[in-house]
């Protein structure tokens, strides 16, 4: 069940619009299969998908201008700072400038444009990107989602099919049936995941502190009076400035970001070609790795230290792949390859240029270089660059956390959609002041090598299991991608003693909440499936002379996917009275970005007819936004009557085929009963419509069982509950109102 609160939104359609596509919808397609009962449904895979949208060059060239302010903000201010990271003691040599920019240069050349633009971006599910939608990609071509609530018809829904070739290869048999057979392989793959979704959020922690602490100390160039105090403290006032309008959304200020960067590149490359010619414009030959090799030979260790300065030119990498279904793949590609990367190699070579001349001067290289007449438009340039990268990144976190609560990975936080146009721009009270808090903290890049690694992990497995691409290509991936990746993150965790911890401490946080919470989920979920309801225990309740109907419909809330909660039988037991209609309600989170609304409920009728009792199973995906109670409840008792009537209607139909050779007439007063009784069915439910909706919330008590050993006592009874405690309750999940809720609690023994 999602876990997320999402504030009312207007999606811009009309009640009238959502209605016809229901409508639309082939409710007899959804019934095809009876999943009441049925543990886990087999989900085939080798579907084709929808063919791609065919977009217009103009609105191409559009979403790729303003990509270029949401996704490079982060990437685009690295020249600030690189070469000061990485020379942190000087330099020795003339030609370690020429080693450092070919470094550069081939790392730009390698990760962000070969390995993100031309490869990863491949990997969208349905056109988003992240960790999450990498490990949604997996799960759905392989069964290795750790919670047993798969259905067939899930199967149906149109973005969860995928595209994939036609010939089969032995390898991606070989590696899908050993991915599902092992435990360790699930436990693993999720583990990856939660642990990439914290080192971004790391990142998002790393990222505002280094840009804006960069730019901001450019003004010490202007007056010696500006001292490291007082750099500090404007820097803290602008990050809770920039903490503080979160709330607003970034919708409200995004226009303005992209002109900003394109300034901003235009100004580095701008600047980076005066300098090249004006100081040494033989650093061009730095295109030869021979360099890089010089470098290594003559500073061996130190060399692969400095590597944890070079890789904060990459930084921000990851928007690239997360942030891609704001636009589009092609928009990002076209914005990448015209327009960041030539601005950056420029930067870099121009800043080397200057080096050269100056070495010196390395620990301010960015400011010192700049052209006495640009300086000071340089420097605000510089400033709000570094505030979008920032935003970039906190943005990116709050998308982060909104999709792992709709996979059960991280407890329940306000969600609030800032946008009426753009479902992915969401902003959550919570994590918003948790990073600005936790932004006091100065870091090293460790967080950005790290999610690389775990990209590359798992891009590996859809290379060879969905995309079967031929294993000499994937050898060849590994080695040049990977070894540099593994050479990279080596470095980086040799200054773990020195700040390179602080991002793993926040991820390590950040991972044991996340693991607390999807374990003790995965708990509750196997018990409520072992001690769910029978069919025939279900008949014997019904059949109790003790039980009495109230007018009304109930929609009773649960996180089963398959068959009645053990909750409902203690309800009962307590209050023996049934509603006149009850709607047994599962919100269930697909993983795919989005279900199409025409798509989203599953009816299923319970036996024995006469208790009109159903289930029913809303799926969302995990970028869905999730509706006001209102609208949810026609939307719901709207396609509840449609099933009847498709129920009864088709059940009308497979007996007139068995019955071809009866009379006429006798046709006709079976079609005359049905008609009677499909009336009679939409009265109950429009009467109970009339008398009111209940909503009724399971409220489980989890507790560890009675012989449980300390860890798990510290882990449910403790870690578990305190997060339960101090986070959203359950009526926050729906947006119910207190006057039509009533709460049903019971304590589950794990």
């Amino acid at each position: 069940m999602s876990n997320n609160v999402a504030e009312p939104v207007d999606e811009g359609r009309t009640g009238d619009q959502l209605d016809d596509g229901i409508n639309n919808c082939s409710l007899q397609k959804l019934r095809r299969y009876d999943s009441l009962d049925l543990e886990s449904g087999q989900v085939p895979a080798g579907h084709h998908s929808p063919a791609t949208k065919v977009v217009k060059w103009s609105v191409l060239l559009h979403l790729a201008f303003q990509s270029i302010g949401i996704v490079y903000g982060d990437i685009g201010t690295s020249p600030l700072y690189v070469y000061a990271s990485t020379f942190t003691n000087g330099i020795s040599h003339r030609d370690d400038i020429l080693g450092v920019l070919s470094l550069i240069f081939y790392t730009l050349t390698l990760i962000p444009l070969l390995k993100y633009v031309f490869i990863v971006l491949r990997a969208t599910d349905n056109d988003e990107g992240g960790t999450f939608a990498l490990y949604s990609l997996i799960c759905r071509y392989a069964r290795v989602g750790l919670i047993p609530n798969q259905q067939a018809e899930d199967s149906d829904v149109s973005n969860f099919q995928l595209e994939l070739p036609s010939r089969s290869l032995k390898l991606a048999s070989s590696l899908k049936s050993s991915l599902e057979k092992s435990r360790f392989s699930k436990f693993f793959l999720l583990f990856i995941t939660m642990l990439g979704t914290s080192m971004v959020i790391g990142d998002g922690v790393l990222t505002p502190c280094i840009s804006v602490l960069s730019a901001v100390g450019g003004i010490r160039k202007a007056t010696s009076a500006m001292t490291e105090e007082r750099i500090v403290l404007i820097s803290i006032a602008i990050l809770v400035c920039l903490f503080m309008v979160q709330r607003f959304g970034t919708g409200k200020v995004g226009y303005t970001f992209a002109p900003i960067i394109c300034i901003w590149f235009a100004l580095i490359g701008g600047i980076g070609v005066y300098n090249s010619i004006k100081y040494d414009p033989t650093v061009l030959k730095a295109i030869n790795p021979k360099y890089i090799m010089d470098y290594f030979t003559r500073n061996k260790k130190d060399a692969w230290i400095s590597l944890g300065g070079v890789v904060l030119a990459i930084t921000g990498t990851e928007a690239l792949f997360a942030d891609v279904g704001h636009f589009t793949v092609q928009s990002i590609r076209i914005s990448m390859c015209t327009v960041t990367y030539p601005a950056l190699i420029l930067a870099y070579t121009g800043q080397a240029s200057f080096l050269r001349e100056h070495p010196d001067l390395v620990s301010t290289t960015f400011f010192d270089s700049i052209p006495a007449p640009v300086y000071w438009p340089m420097f605000i340039v510089s400033v709000l660059a570094s505030i979008i990268a920032s935003q970039a990144m906190i943005s990116g976190t709050f998308s982060i956390i909104h999709q792992s609560l709709s996979l059960g990975c991280f407890p329940r936080v306000k969600v609030v959609h800032t946008s009426v146009k753009h479902e992915g721009q969401v902003y959550i009270p919570e994590i918003n002041y948790l990073l600005m808090l936790a932004c006091v903290a100065v870091t090293a890049g460790i967080a950005v090598v790290f999610v690389m690694t775990l990209t590359s992990f798992m891009l590996v497995l859809i290379m060879i299991m969905i995309w079967k691409t031929n294993i000499l290509v994937v050898i060849s991936y590994i080695i040049v991608i990977g070894s540099v990746e593994l050479l990279y993150l080596s470095s980086v965790l040799y200054k773990f003693d020195q700040g390179g911890y602080l991002p793993l401490a926040f991820a390590a946080v950040l991972m044991i909440i996340m693991y607390v919470w999807n374990d003790v989920y995965r708990r509750r979920y196997y018990y409520e499936l072992h001690h769910k309801i029978s069919p025939e225990r279900l008949k014997e309740i019904s059949a109790n002379s003790n039980l009495c109907r109230i007018p009304g419909l109930a929609m009773f809330y649960s996180e089963l996917v398959h068959g009645i909660p053990l909750i409902f039988q203690h309800y009962l037991s307590n209050v023996p009275a049934l509603h006149s209609v009850l709607v047994f309600v599962t919100i269930k989170s697909l993983p795919i970005n989005k279900v199409p609304i025409q798509e989203r409920f599953l009816f299923q009728r319970v036996e024995p007819r006469e208790l009109n009792v159903f289930r029913c199973v809303v799926r969302y995906g995990y970028k869905d936004v999730r509706y006001e109670e209102e609208f949810f409840e026609k939307t719901l008792v709207g396609i509840l009557k449609e099933f009847i009537q498709e129920e009864i209607l088709s059940s009308h139909e497979d007996d007139a085929e068995l019955e071809v050779n009866e009379e006429h007439g006798e046709n006709e007063e079976q079609l005359d009963q049905e008609q009677e009784t499909l009336q009679k069915e939409i009265e109950i439910v429009d009467r109970a419509l009339h008398a009111g909706i209940v909503h009724m919330i399971g409220e489980n008590e989890i507790v560890a069982g009675k012989g449980a050993n300390l860890g798990k006592r510290i882990l449910i009874d403790y870690a578990y509950n305190f997060l339960k405690k101090n986070l959203r309750q359950s009526e926050k999940v729906f947006e119910i109102p207190h006057k039509r809720m009533l709460k049903v609690g019971m304590t589950y023994q794990l």
